[in-house]
């Protein structure tokens, strides 16, 4: 009887490590606030940024197969609300901590069933800067809204990459080089150079925040190599659905201005 809890507490350590393991190589996601909306950015050659609902997008790493199924049930649990309700009580929070959460918790708990190998990071646009809702859902269900505890200031800008060391750095870069009333062009080199001080925390030997001609440098290497992926939430549209995405060209464009 005693030696159960520790094996249960052993066990999900046991799975903790096996799913930091395989999320280990996961590109990192940048998102962060603008006059025009909300901008997420990644660089790589799968998929990790998606539309879920009219102000609503997310970004994830992981597993494919696991993001499909995060991706769907987010999808239809915001349009069976939209549909029940109106789309304007779709609400982020409500989707990520009464749906989401608790379905990634469960499923990382329950030891004999598989976790789902995924971090998401999602967005909803407000008609003000003050009113977007970053929050990061990590695959035990934990949560941490605009970057921070949901007690601390907000925050106009969230990261997502594959261990806590790169996400501690990328943050640690955009509460400098961030400013939410940035522009368009600005806000997409502030968030490719985000992308690029993450990947470098990704290496083991990277205990500080790199200097501007490191990343740079790993920048440029980078970009000359790989495809961008970028999408924004307009905060002024005409239509209801606010996701765009915004092609190679338009970012690559935008970061020669």
């Amino acid at each position: 009887m005693i030696e159960e809890p520790y094996r249960w507490v052993e066990a999900i350590a046991n799975r903790r490590e096996y799913i930091e393991t395989q999320l280990a190589t996961g590109s990192p996601i940048a998102a962060v606030g603008c006059q025009e909306g909300i901008l997420f950015v990644t660089l790589g050659r799968r998929q990790k940024i998606f539309e879920i609902y009219d102000r609503i997008a997310m970004g994830a790493i992981g597993h494919p197969g696991d993001i499909e199924r995060l991706r769907m049930a987010a999808i239809e649990l915001a349009s069976t609300e939209g549909f029940t309700r109106s789309a304007a009580d779709v609400s982020l929070r409500r989707l990520a901590f009464y749906s989401l959460s608790p379905v990634m918790k469960t499923a990382f708990e329950q030891i004999y069933g598989a976790p789902y190998l995924a971090r998401l990071l999602f967005a909803e646009v407000g008609a003000r800067p003050e009113d977007d809702l970053l929050l990061r859902v990590e695959y035990d269900g934990a949560i941490a809204a605009n970057g921070g505890e949901i007690s601390q200031a907000r925050q106009h800008y969230a990261v997502l990459s594959a261990t806590g060391h790169s996400s501690d750095l990328m943050e640690e870069f955009l509460k400098g080089a961030h400013r939410p009333d940035a522009d368009f062009q600005t806000a997409i080199k502030t968030a490719i150079d985000a992308w690029a001080v993450g990947s470098l925390g990704l290496g083991e030997d990277l205990e500080q925040l790199p200097d501007a001609e490191a990343i740079a440098k790993h920048r440029q290497d980078r970009l000359a190599s790989t495809g961008i992926e970028a999408a924004i939430l307009e905060r002024g549209g005409n239509t209801t659905i606010r996701y765009r995405a915004l092609s190679d060209e338009q970012v690559r464009s935008a970061l020669s201005s």
